[in-house]
């Protein structure tokens, strides 16, 4: 299997999506009761994050990729 690079965004977006999955699961069983309006904050705010991951590193993989002349 080739290895890939590591990209924090995406591990983020997952993570919180998975979250977003537990909660209306944990809902529908009876568990708890969730108001509609929670995912709104955790699925926006997580990809706000991810995306925030995402283009910081891109900053740093790009700023580490130049060489000094």
């Amino acid at each position: 299997m080739p290895r890939h690079e590591f990209q924090p965004g995406r591990l983020i977006a997952g993570v919180l999506i998975v979250l977003a999955a537990v909660i209306y699961a944990g809902d529908a069983g009876g568990l708890w009761d969730t108001p509609w309006f929670v995912m709104i904050p955790v699925v926006a705010g997580g990809l706000c994050l991810a995306g925030a991951a995402g283009s910081l590193t891109g900053l740093i993989r790009r700023r580490k990729g130049r060489t000094a002349p």
